[in-house]
């Protein structure tokens, strides 16, 4: 990935660091042990710490693609695994307050699948999709795309994590889901790749992270919350039940992000990724919820509560999300950062 412009002292030192701008690293480690201690104990919300978030997206990145001028040996760096330990503390918490968790019910595969449905049909926030099938402009279009490719060009890797930590019923179940979304095997049936397209549809770059620095610290923590969950073993019940709501969420969204791109003119190779959710996922939030999900707590019933605060966590930061995009929209201003990637 393309080094990101920093966005505050801690992301600043974290990209010296990994680019070796710096004549000291240890030195310059220390640095940034204590400008991330001072930043977590000030900030008025990691949610929109842009600094932040910028930094711990940048950390998880050492364990996807690289950052551009970083070594591949600073991703075990026990130093940077530490500053990272830190901003997680303070992210998991803060997601943990936003979210409020009923009764459990029973621990079995039915009755999980049943709590989950009722938890993602009870979302009220705003409807994105609905905005874009009935009203987005071609601008707001793309900004909608901006926001999603920062998960969407690498769309199932954090959830993949998961799949050695799981067995049983929901590990097959979790390979039968990622498996689609790699196109099982076929490259261009990737739905990073059918992402990809449907950029390049609209006039715009497809290289993954090539939109970063227009993306708000929210839509950072979005993507952010998959990695936490997914790089944490003692989170597995988390990143499946976030899955589990990504699934339950998409087939009807979808449907209506693919009748906005038709309304604004665009054909099939926009609207395809769109299209291929919408027959998926009615598929994909039957095996999430009752196989993955249900299964996962029937052979481990411990993890119930996990499961279902991954589900509930994903629902609540992509809201909150949402409404700032929205909130952005309705005042007729831009929802993403000054940035020269969004110059016309």
């Amino acid at each position: 990935m393309k080094q990101p412009a920093p966005r505050g002292e801690a992301s600043t030192l974290l990209l010296a660091v990994l680019t070796g701008t710096v004549d000291s690293p240890g030195d310059a480690l220390s640095l940034l042990e204590s400008a991330v201690g001072a930043a977590v104990t000030r900030t008025p919300d990691i949610l929109h710490d842009d600094d932040l978030q910028l930094a711990l997206f940048c950390l998880y990145e050492l364990h996807y693609s690289g950052i551009e001028g970083a070594g591949d040996d600073w991703e075990w760096n026990l130093r940077l695994l530490g500053v990272r330990q830190r901003i997680e503390v303070a992210f998991e918490a803060r997601v943990r307050d936003e979210v409020v968790l009923g009764e459990l019910p029973d621990a079995t595969g039915e009755a999980v699948c049943a709590e989950l449905f009722r938890m993602t049909a009870g979302d009220s926030g705003p409807s994105m999709s609905r905005f874009v099938a009935r009203t987005a402009t071609d601008d707001q279009l793309r900004e909608f795309l901006v926001h999603r490719s920062i998960s969407q060009l690498r769309e199932a890797d954090p959830h993949t994590w998961a799949i050695p930590r799981l067995a049983g019923r929901a590990k097959a179940a979790l390979v039968e889901i990622q498996a689609d979304e790699y196109g099982n095997g076929l490259l261009a049936r990737m739905h990073s790749s059918l992402f990809a397209r449907t950029m390049r549809e609209l006039g715009m770059d497809d290289t993954y992270g090539a939109y970063l620095d227009a993306a708000p610290a929210i839509t950072l923590a979005s993507n952010n919350l998959m990695s936490l969950f997914g790089l944490n073993r003692r989170l597995r019940g988390a990143i499946v039940g976030h899955l589990a709501a990504y699934e339950m969420t998409s087939s009807q969204p979808n449907r209506l992000y693919s009748r906005g791109f038709t309304r604004l003119g665009y054909g099939e190779a926009a609207t395809g990724y769109f299209d291929e959710h919408v027959e998926a996922d009615a598929v994909h939030e039957q095996i999430a919820g009752r196989d993955m999900a249900g299964g996962l707590v029937e052979s481990d019933p411990h993890l119930l509560a996990d499961v279902l605060f991954g589900a509930a966590a994903a629902l609540a930061v992509d809201s909150i999300m949402t409404e700032r995009i929205m909130a952005a929209w309705e005042d007729g201003r831009s929802s993403l950062l000054p940035s020269e990637a969004m110059a016309p």
